[in-house]
């Protein structure tokens, strides 16, 4: 054989053994496919039995509730029911294929319908496994919905929701599929294209990926691959970001909605790339491992997301929802990623097979690029939520989210079991959000919008050494200022507010706690528990409710107050219908600061996972409020001090401490001898250094820069 011809023999050799690895990889990605989309993975069994030990949800459209839901098993009469609602042309008797609600589209059903059957008809150990009704029903039903193409008013069920769900069902069912159903499928799967940021970028192009398989095309599922690894970063203005949280749509925190389908998504992925030469490389690995145990174990608790991560998804049962999707997401990559196993397995064992224990994770945790602070300790968690001009507060949208006016003007929440405010929403009074001050009114709430607001101030930040911290806010908005400020400590959290001003003719209000009634709420009246409904405030007061205490440190005008509420979900999130109601027993304790306040203040205690002997014996002469006034509030407890300065400040500590700072900004001074280790932040995020003097003597810090702007920094001095 001549050299020429071996040429040409080798090249055809080469080119059938392409063919061959590239049917093998697309084979490979497939099977992986339908492993992850018929849960055969026996991992995530015990998780899934805690998951299906609660019903069904009935009303949702959040496609991670959508996913979850597809976890649970189809039963035989689930599937009867489908059956005999198909009508003669494909469509579903019981859905109303005219109504256009944005978030809660209901022709969105017919295709999440036709996604069970194929699953029952796709899981070889179900009754309806290769059963021909089945599958005559998916042929009819899926010909129906090629016929009419139905329109979504919202353009993420057109290009990201529709042609998710039904290109699983063309993955599953592709061996069935008519050459004209192909066709019909592969052109709907072409209204996803490649474009656009963040979480929606990886949706448009796990959709184009999918589409890659049916075509058997290699090089659109590598590009498809590429395009959503591109999104495996933390250098960008939506995604991941340095502090391992969420951002979309803007500079705004979005752990429990667009986040959570991130990582869902991109544990998927790394699922399906698996054992195949795209799969994704350790250093993304890496990225995703922090985001989630570095990010969002933070925001969990007892397989709970903390209400101040759920963004603008306040359905029934968001909070247990969310902690499921991270979990399950946490079992996913502990499979693909050896390198961090064990950190994903100790959040899953944290949340949901930990029963009685105490948290392994504690400290305290600024999102500095969020504006959220979260502290743990081993029995309890809290969490503050703020908003300043770098980061959004909220938003609303699809008619999600319809009385989060107030989310991010300082709602703190605190956790022992988990659920203390789950499903609370309907019968919550909105304006007494805990930890915020605003008006009581009883006059509209505002609705956000896209877009949602900002709290106008610069100065929102944390300080940090590592053991305990001092979060504050300069807040102004609705015509309202206030200096609010949170210190974590061991056994408590202390918040303080002062500059209270408002030219309103409404009554302005500080809620310290509204959550479901758990226990009989006491009152300490003259050193003695009296168990109470309804009590006002006068004075300094101490109250126990659900092994919470609550101890008023000077004397205020308040209430606290338990009583039965009820509300319609409707009104929080407009995909339910009027009839789905909430109620609930409501326990409430706030501040009253008077109709147009002016420099009014407030200091008070938290004590969770405390009891009513704890509460009652606490010696509040331990915490040394030293000022607590419009520019500065400075506290003095087990041998720190506290300082926001929110103005250049120039004070006499204590009777040995003279502190002046000649900006603006957050420090802890520790004292140790001749020592004084002092950590400092700056909450604005704008300077460059901070110059202060103890005791005459000047020193100057140099401040983190880039994208460590607001962190903590700590030097000795003498």
């Amino acid at each position: 054989m001549n050299k020429k011809a071996l040429l040409t023999l080798f090249s055809l050799l080469f080119l059938v053994l392409t063919q061959i690895a590239t049917a093998d990889e697309i084979k490979t990605i497939k099977q992986n496919y339908k492993q992850v989309l018929l849960s055969e993975d026996s991992a995530d069994k015990p998780l899934l039995a805690i998951l299906t030990s609660y019903p069904q949800e009935t009303f949702f459209s959040d496609q991670m509730v959508v996913e979850l839901m597809e976890r649970y098993p189809i039963s035989k009469t689930r599937v009867t029911e489908l059956l005999s609602k198909i009508q003669t042309d494909g469509s579903w008797s019981d859905i109303d294929y005219a109504n256009q609600n944005r978030s809660g589209w209901r022709s969105k059903i017919h295709v999440e319908r036709i996604l069970e059957l194929t699953r029952v008809y796709t899981k070889s150990d179900s009754e309806f496994y290769n059963s021909k009704e089945v599958a005559d029903a998916i042929h009819l039903t899926l010909k129906y919905w090629f016929g009419k193409k139905p329109v979504s008013l919202n353009w993420w069920h057109n290009q990201i929701g529709v042609p998710k769900i039904l290109g699983a069902v063309f993955i599953l069912f592709e061996d069935q599929l008519s050459s004209t159903e192909k066709e019909n499928a592969i052109e709907l799967m072409k209204n996803a294209k490649f474009g656009m940021t963040g979480q929606n970028k990886v949706w448009l192009a796990g959709n184009v990926l999918v589409r890659g398989l049916l075509q058997n095309d290699i090089d659109l599922v590598k590009a498809s691959r590429d395009t959503i690894a591109s999104e495996i970063r933390a250098d960008q203005i939506e995604g991941i970001k340095a502090d391992n949280s969420f951002h979309q749509h803007g500079a705004q925190q979005q752990f429990g909605n667009y986040g959570a389908a991130y990582i869902s998504s991109m544990s998927m992925w790394a699922q399906l790339f698996s054992g195949t030469p795209i799969a994704f490389n350790q250093d993304q690995l890496n990225i995703l491992s922090k985001l989630i145990n570095q990010g969002y174990a933070w925001v969990l608790w007892k397989g709970n997301m903390d209400i101040n991560a759920l963004g603008r998804q306040l359905f029934q049962q968001a909070q247990k929802h969310k902690a499921f999707v991270v979990g399950f997401t946490s079992n996913a990559l502990a499979k693909a990623d050896n390198e961090n196993r064990n950190d994903y397995e100790n959040l899953v064992t944290d949340n949901f097979f930990s029963e009685g224990e105490g948290s392994r994770l504690t400290g305290l945790k600024h999102f500095w690029m969020s504006d959220q602070t979260v502290y743990r300790r081993p029995q309890w968690m809290a969490s503050v939520k703020m908003s300043s001009r770098r980061v959004i507060g909220g938003e609303a949208g699809n008619g999600d989210n319809l009385k989060g006016y107030y989310m991010a003007d300082g709602a703190l929440y605190t956790y022992i079991k988990g659920d203390e405010y789950l499903n609370i929403f309907p019968c919550w009074d909105w304006r007494k959000i805990p930890g915020i001050t605003s008006y009581e009114t009883d006059s509209p709430l505002k609705q956000l919008s896209w877009g949602g607001y900002r709290n106008q101030s610069d100065f929102v930040g944390n300080v940090s050494d590592g053991a305990t911290g001092m979060t504050a806010m300069d807040f102004n908005r609705d015509r309202i200022t206030a200096r609010k400020s949170w210190i974590f400590a061991d056994e408590f959290v202390l918040c303080l507010g002062s500059g209270i001003t408002s030219d309103s003719s409404f009554v302005v209000t500080t809620s310290i706690d509204q959550r479901i009634k758990k226990d009989d709420l006491y009152y300490l009246n003259n050193n003695s528990w009296e168990k109470v409904d309804s009590v006002t405030i006068e004075k300094d007061n101490r109250f126990f409710h659900d092994k919470t205490g609550y101890i008023i440190l000077q004397p205020s005008k308040g209430k606290a107050l338990t009583e039965k509420r009820s509300g319609s979900w409707k009104d929080i999130m407009s995909i339910y219908p009027e009839n789905v109601t909430g109620e609930k027993n409501i326990f409430s304790l706030w501040l009253d600061h008077g109709m147009n306040p002016k420099d009014e203040s407030y200091q008070y205690m938290i004590l969770p996972a405390s009891t009513k002997d704890n509460v009652k014996q606490f010696d509040i002469e331990k915490i040394k409020v030293i000022t607590n006034v419009k520019n500065l509030q400075a506290v003095e407890f087990d041998g720190k001090i506290y300082i926001a300065a929110y103005k250049p400040a120039n004070i006499q500590l204590t009777k040995n401490i003279h502190f002046k700072t000649l900006e603006t900004g957050l420090f802890i001074l520790q004292f140790d001898r001749k020592e004084v280790k002092v950590t400092v932040s700056d909450p604005t995020q704008k300077l460059g250094e901070i110059s202060f003097s103890i005791n005459g003597k000047p020193y100057m810090v140099k401040l983190p820069q880039g994208e460590r702007k607001g962190t903590s920094v700590s030097t000795t001095v003498k």
